[in-house]
């Protein structure tokens, strides 16, 4: 299917500050289920945007914008081409052996309440898909969704011990019990189309686990589904940090402020497309 993306943010600072940079990883790279049609960022003040890719091979652009500035915007508009692989993620860069996926990292460090919650879902099974599987939905089964729960810093602890957070939390807490299992896990950051939900107020987080004879397979702790066509990839890494769409920072005595407005919109290709 075709899914449109419209991304709206917006850093409103109280008193003007001296400058504002910030790493935008906001540009979806092409896989076998994934095909970029169009995309573009844009700022809407003077600012350098300098495109790289990270060490995991993420696209990444780096913003700097000298002040006074009372507020930062950007727009991220594009089209991508999505196909159901199963969950299954192919044709994609790969930096690292799968290995370097089993290290933990600060917001995914393991527990002793993770550990025993995953030695109890999954302890008893053999097959590393049937473990994923079963660990995805015990996660969902112990977690309340609340999107006022955590913040960008919360831990998978921190989020076990509460049990409520958004995305980002199952994803953590799914990340650092896979790892616990001998499961090569990373966390997706990305778009996720919502048929009844055009318009969002925030992008979407899963992860990926290595499964042999497989390869990378997705698997949306939050929803306990692995990942279909309604899903586009923007970035992998160990935990959020290494895969936030926007993290930045600035120079000046201010307090900021966050927008985001997210439309996202999808049509099924034709036969003949």
């Amino acid at each position: 299917m075709r899914i449109r993306i419209a991304h709206d943010t917006t850093y409103t600072y109280s008193e003007p500050v001296n400058a504002a940079m910030q790493l935008l990883r906001l540009t979806p790279r092409g896989h076998d289920g994934q095909r970029v049609i169009t995309w573009g960022i844009e700022t809407d003040c003077h600012a350098r945007l300098i495109r790289r890719e990270d060490w995991y091979g993420n696209i990444m652009h780096s913003l700097y914008a000298a002040g006074p500035l009372d507020h930062v915007g950007l727009k991220v508009v594009g089209e991508v081409e999505t196909t159901d692989m199963d969950g299954i993620v192919r044709g994609g860069p790969e930096r690292f052996p799968e290995i370097f996926y089993l290290r933990g990292s600060a917001l995914t460090e393991l527990d002793p309440a993770i550990r025993e919650f995953a030695e109890a879902a999954i302890g008893h099974i053999s097959s590393p898909l049937e473990k994923a599987h079963t660990l995805m939905g015990a996660i969902r089964d112990r977690l309340r969704f609340d999107a006022d729960a955590t913040t960008s810093t919360t831990s998978a602890g921190e989020a076990f011990a509460a049990g409520h957070g958004v995305c980002q939390d199952f994803t953590h807490i799914f990340v650092a019990a896979a790892r616990h299992a001998g499961m090569p896990a990373r966390y997706v950051s990305g778009y996720l189309h919502k048929v009844e939900e055009p318009h969002q107020s925030a992008g979407h987080a899963w992860a990926e686990i290595f499964v042999p004879d497989l390869g990378w397979v997705s698997f949306d702790a939050t929803n306990g589904v692995c990942a279909t066509e309604h899903y586009v990839r923007l970035a992998t890494g160990l935990d959020y940090l290494d895969a936030a769409p926007v993290r930045g920072s600035y120079y000046g005595v201010s307090r900021e402020d966050l927008h985001v407005s997210l439309t996202i919109e999808g049509a099924a290709q034709s036969q003949s497309q």
